[in-house]
């Protein structure tokens, strides 16, 4: 059994019509597939490590998936305006990263339908939105309508939270598929109530239905955390979303960037 060092980062995932996502991980500059770990025992085992995944300076606690609190205080990408895209403030000339906010925020993005746990209605930036998909866990997707920037993206999303969620609930995204959903008649309800003020693009792209790699779903979804329990052994039983399914517990590898750790499969 080959053991692999791993500076955990939240994986790379590449899909195709049809077949299942294919999830990779870096090890010494070279990415090997997480999809052959599965039905193999796989271990895991933290260093005792964690380096912020900005700075790479070694810290005893991360913040917001990864960061060191220093780096959170910063960068335009640990600002709240991400995770509430309504208070974006690039165009009051405060962001903290001017170059970063322009090449990120005053991008297109899209408002999008996705089945994960269930119906949830969001944003995401228009060339990346399949990975956001994936990153949720999502076996249904529809691209809704497309804006200028984000800050038009966040506020056509708070003005449909009120009818659809806007969240995943994530246990119940890895106990099995959710039920299909007829997308586009979503996506005409939510056309009907958008509002005039904001200026969109109607999408013409047909539903994507994404599979992942899974042999079983477990049976006992607890979420395991290398800060309490550093080494996690078990049968791979699948992969959705960020996590990986083991028999007795799952993991959200995402929720450990920066975590140096030991992996063999």
């Amino acid at each position: 059994m080959t053991v692999m060092p791993i500076s955990l980062r939240k994986m790379r995932s590449e899909w195709y019509a049809q077949t299942p996502v294919q999830y990779s991980l870096i090890s010494q500059g070279s990415a090997f597939s997480v999809n052959d770990a599965l039905g193999k025992t796989t271990r895991i085992a933290f260093t005792g490590i964690i380096k912020c995944i900005a700075c790479d300076r070694v810290i005893k606690k991360s913040y917001q998936q990864g960061y060191c609190f220093p780096c959170t205080q910063k960068l335009a990408q640990c600002d709240l305006c991400i995770v509430k895209p309504e208070l974006c403030h690039f165009h009051k000339g405060t962001c903290r990263e001017p170059e970063w906010g322009q090449a990120h925020c005053m991008i297109p993005h899209t408002l999008y339908a996705a089945v994960s746990s269930g119906l949830k209605v969001g944003i995401t930036r228009s060339h990346q939105q399949v990975t956001r998909w994936i990153d949720q866990g999502a076996t249904q997707a529809l691209p809704i309508a497309r804006v200028k920037k984000r800050l038009d993206a966040g506020m056509l999303e708070v003005m449909l939270k009120q009818d659809f969620a806007d969240k995943t609930n994530w246990r119940a995204m890895l106990k099995g598929p959710a039920e299909p959903m007829d997308l586009e008649e979503v996506r005409d309800e939510i056309l009907g109530l958008l509002p005039t003020t904001v200026d969109y693009e109607v999408c013409e792209e047909d539903p994507l239905t994404i599979e992942y790699p899974i042999v079983s779903y477990p049976r006992n979804i607890k979420s395991h955390s290398l800060d309490k329990t550093p080494v996690l052994e078990g049968t791979l039983l699948g992969i959705k979303g960020q996590y990986l399914l083991f028999e007795s517990c799952v993991i959200n590898l995402r929720a450990h960037a920066g975590y140096q750790v030991e992996w063999s499969h």
